[in-house]
């Protein structure tokens, strides 16, 4: 059973989704989803919150909170697993490997993880799906140092954002975001045209040993979106 917030948060999307609601529409108040839904006001201000903050929802000043882009949105200012990022948003995720093996550095992937050319690397390429539907492909380098038994991991039930995380604390991270095309290898387990532009995430993890992975993160652009909530209202100004 779905805590009620979470069922919420569903009935919305459901609503966005099937075309009953367009971006720009005006969502119902805190009472209104209390009432309909026969919980507190809190749940349902806790679930208009995490739409909010998910950038589904926006709220206006005196005026309410209104439908935004219907395109999910990942974080720009935190690292979430993306199996989270969809199961909060009440859908369904699922995954699927492509690639699962062991490499050896080229010179440039020696430089991202400042060890030897020929070293042994661990390579995973997993698409993760909202709905059925690919909304990422993960293409991940490991360092076996810090997480040796990374090739025995079963990833449809663990993704491995969770699993280094639970071995390899993180402590650290670098990342860039770009818009790109994508290629046939990108495109096809995607399951989009070459002409629909990506946006791909560079990102490098740290833990308090070293750097840990090293991982590519393709989106498809009208799929996705990257963003985030920064709060000034307790800003000291000088």
């Amino acid at each position: 059973m779905q805590p009620r917030f979470v069922q919420i948060k569903s009935a919305i999307f459901d609503q966005i989704e099937s075309g009953g609601m367009k971006p720009g529409d005006k969502v119902q108040s805190e009472n209104q989803l209390a009432e309909a839904f026969q919980v507190s006001r809190m749940t349902a201000r806790r679930a208009l919150t995490e739409l909010v903050d998910e950038g589904v929802l926006a709220r206006s000043q005196g005026l309410g909170t209104f439908v935004c882009d219907h395109r999910p949105m990942s974080s720009l200012l935190e690292i979430r697993s993306i199996d989270d990022e969809i199961t909060q948003r009440g859908h369904h995720y699922s995954n699927r490997i492509l690639l699962q093996r062991q490499v050896t550095a080229s010179t440039q992937q020696a430089a991202w993880f400042d060890v030897k050319p020929q070293q042994t690397l661990f390579h995973t390429r997993i698409v993760h799906s909202e709905n059925d539907l690919p909304v990422q492909l993960e293409d991940r380098l490991v360092n076996p140092r810090w997480a040796p038994d990374y090739l025995q991991q079963d990833f449809t039930h663990i993704t491995a954002n969770h699993y280094l995380s639970n071995v390899a604390p993180l402590t650290q991270a670098d990342h860039s975001i770009e818009a790109i095309l994508p290629s046939k290898e990108i495109a096809e387990p995607l399951t989009i045209a070459l002409t629909q532009p990506c946006l791909q995430i560079s990102r490098r993890t740290f833990s308090a040993k070293g750097v840990v992975s090293y991982a590519l993160l393709f989106h498809p652009g009208n799929r996705y979106r990257i963003g985030g909530h920064l709060d000034f209202s307790n800003t000291i100004r000088s």
